[in-house]
């Protein structure tokens, strides 16, 4: 059985208080499960509890052994890493992958500057567990038990990497801090606008949006990046990274998606505002089950 549990939902920063307690407040985290093999999705602040649930159950049973995946480097994804109970217990086996830039900067040089002094009182150096950090762009991996990963760049300010997840079947998509690719040539009142540019940057943009719905194809669940309103997004947030409730919707329809999980919310977003969101877009779903995500939500594939 693949299935995905939320930790975190969060982008930017963490929202606590009472107007959140439904959908919570914590960042970045997901933790999937194909039977018994164990997988993590980023190390936002959801991580922490994640560790605790761990250690009162999973490690009573056997030493925690996972692969953890790292969408980039932005802050609210890596920023509950040192808080994760299992990296101080000596049989944890720890691998973790993600991206990196073209100036060679990695998950492990972001991870280890968190936690150099003066930032953080135990260096990554002094975790007990055995870690493996793995650098990936574009691939595909088998991580045993049937289970396999592929890796597909989308677009945000830094190299970030979407996930999919198959076994047995059935596939889970992780699609976060993305937006859809665009032409950036198109400005006609640019002193160095360029027709042949701006026909290279529209067929290129449209190949790239192509690409990511061929990810997305007949997946069982996609766990989307869906920040803003179109409103919102075309009114000031273009370039941030961040996709549209609408254009989310709209590559889900595309690619054929049973499930479409509405992730990343924006930090000022309440209980009331997401509830009325999601009854609003549900209503122009056509067939997909549109799904606001909550800390402790379960899906099954």
């Amino acid at each position: 059985m693949l299935s995905v549990r939320f930790w975190g939902t969060r982008g930017s920063v963490t929202s606590p208080g009472k107007e959140t307690v439904e959908f919570g407040g914590n960042t970045s985290c997901l933790e999937l499960r194909a039977d018994s093999k164990l997988v993590i999705i980023d190390f936002g602040t959801g991580i922490r509890a994640l560790g605790g649930s761990l250690m009162a159950n999973d490690l009573k049973n056997a030493p925690i052994n996972a692969d953890i995946f790292v969408t980039h480097t932005h802050w609210d994804h890596l920023i509950g890493f040192p808080l994760f109970a299992p990296f101080f217990i000596p049989t944890s086996e720890l691998r973790i992958y993600g991206p990196v830039m073209p100036e060679g900067f990695n998950v492990r040089s972001a991870l280890k500057l968190m936690t150099d002094y003066p930032f953080w009182p135990v260096r990554i150096c002094e975790f007990a567990a055995k870690l493996t950090f793995i650098d990936i762009f574009e691939t595909t991996i088998d991580l045993g038990s049937g289970l396999t990963v592929t890796s597909k760049m989308v677009n945000h300010p830094v190299i970030t990497l979407g996930y999919r997840f198959e076994y047995q079947g059935k596939s889970i998509v992780v699609a976060t801090d993305t937006e859809p690719f665009w032409n950036m040539f198109d400005d006609k009142s640019h002193p160095m606008y360029s027709a042949e540019a701006d026909y290279e940057g529209r067929k290129g943009a449209e190949a790239e949006n192509k690409k990511l719905t061929d990810f997305f194809r007949n997946a069982d669940v996609l766990v989307y990046d869906s920040a803003y309103t179109e409103e919102e997004y075309k009114n000031g947030k273009l370039n941030w990274g961040h996709t549209s409730y609408e254009s989310a919707i709209e590559n889900a329809k595309i690619s054929d998606v049973k499930n479409l999980v509405i992730y990343h919310h924006e930090p000022s977003r309440t209980d009331a505002s997401l509830r009325d969101l999601a009854e609003k877009y549900s209503k122009d779903a056509s067939g997909i089950n549109i799904i606001m995500a909550k800390e402790g939500l379960v899906l099954t594939a």
